[in-house]
């Protein structure tokens, strides 16, 4: 089924418009001039097309005024004010609903497999930042595979990432899915949570689990003094290796596994350690660096073999281009200045959904090129609102 801006509308059951028509709006129905749900497709709408200030989607709205009146046969011949989008997304709409219905959505879309990878990770939005250095501070749960945040939370800052990852996974259907986090999220807690709500875990190991990287690092390295005529029992190293060359680096990766600690490593549903070594040159000046981290996971090695392991560590490390680059540049996440209340963390979320609804659609790669497409194409954009 089609959108025109000839005939009006017709959307589909289960469209992103008819999704957010469910939205509660807590304004008072006396003097109310655009319904909820009409002003947020046009934000959506200016945002795909490459607008990101309320301004600037503003005036995006008022040039395509007319294309609105016949698609959405609105009564009212203006569009709404840029102070009209800051308040609704400063005051009146629910984060918490709002992310619920672009996860309940885009999950859809998506059509997640087993052993699908989250990334887990938090940022703080610098547009929201006042002279106090405080701001929004988000803690998301995206899927690199798919190019997708399933969840995202507000969280107080860094030192609240650890109750709040036991919130967010809350909200996150874990079963055949594989969380990843940095150090801080390497949890007893937060590890059996997952495991035993259906999910598996890779976690690295740092200055938080300080004898646990000790450990690891130990099984890793070979004996400095061994003893003349005493017999080690084998270990079961498995390794793996990926070489990737892109953006004038050559990357290497190394990971080496083991499951012979599981017994004397004190941690819950443990399986596998791992060493991960990351080689980087650069092509043109020859300079080498060097990364070594070691981790460990619920996952068994008939689940995961150390080459799979090695890939579920390299998609981890998407979240930084994959979501926040994205955000930060591409969406101006970070220039726009969000202050005012849920303004922060409900432009995040529509950010999330532009890339969600965006990356892949019609062979798109990349972002930039994809608004550029749209921009261009009104009808299209329409098509990716009110069409299932």
């Amino acid at each position: 089924m089609k959108c025109s801006t000839e005939t009006g509308i017709v959307f589909d059951v289960g469209s992103l418009y008819e999704q957010f028509g469910k939205l509660k709006d807590n304004r008072k129905r006396k003097g109310l001039r655009y319904e909820l749900a009409t002003i947020m497709v046009m934000i959506v709408m200016a945002k795909i097309s490459g607008e990101d200030t309320p301004s600037g989607i503003a005036d995006w709205v008022k040039y395509r005024g007319e294309e609105f009146i016949k698609i959405l046969k609105l009564k009212r011949k203006t569009m709404p004010h840029h102070s009209t989008y800051r308040r609704i997304l400063a005051e009146v709409i629910s984060t918490t609903e709002l992310e619920e219905t672009v996860s309940d959505y885009l999950t859809e879309k998506k059509h997640l497999g087993k052993q699908v990878v989250i990334a887990m990770d938090g940022k703080v939005v610098r547009g929201s930042l006042d002279d106090n250095q405080k701001g929004t501070y988000l803690l998301a749960a995206y899927v690199p595979e798919k190019d997708f945040v399933l969840m995202e939370i507000k969280v107080a800052g860094k030192g609240s990432e650890i109750p709040g990852a036991a919130e967010l996974l809350k909200m996150v259907d874990l079963r055949e899915k594989v969380v990843i986090g940095d150090a801080l999220h390497a949890q007893r807690g937060i590890s059996v949570q997952i495991v035993e709500a259906g999910g598996n875990y890779i976690w690295y190991a740092k200055g938080n689990q300080p004898s646990m990287e000790e450990n690891i690092q130990l099984w890793f390295e070979p004996d400095p003094h061994p003893i003349p005529g005493m017999a080690y029992p084998a270990k079961d190293f498995e390794t793996a290796i990926s070489i990737n060359k892109s953006h004038g680096r050559l990357e290497k990766r190394t990971l080496i596994t083991s499951s012979q600690l599981n017994d004397f490593l004190d941690w819950p549903y443990l399986e596998q350690v791992f060493k991960l070594e990351r080689q980087v040159t650069a092509t043109k000046t020859g300079e080498v660096n060097f990364q070594t981290v070691y981790g460990f996971t619920s996952l068994s090695s008939r689940k995961a073999s150390a080459s799979q392991l090695l890939e579920m560590t390299r998609s981890y490390w998407g979240i930084e281009n994959g979501l926040h680059y994205r955000r930060d540049v591409t969406l101006n996440e970070d220039r726009t200045r969000m202050t005012k209340g849920n303004m922060a963390h409900a432009m995040a979320c529509i950010n999330n959904l532009v890339i969600g609804l965006l990356i892949g659609k019609k062979n798109h790669r990349y972002l930039p090129e994809a608004r550029r497409f749209y921009a261009g194409h009104f009808d299209e954009v329409c098509n990716l609102i009110f069409v299932l």
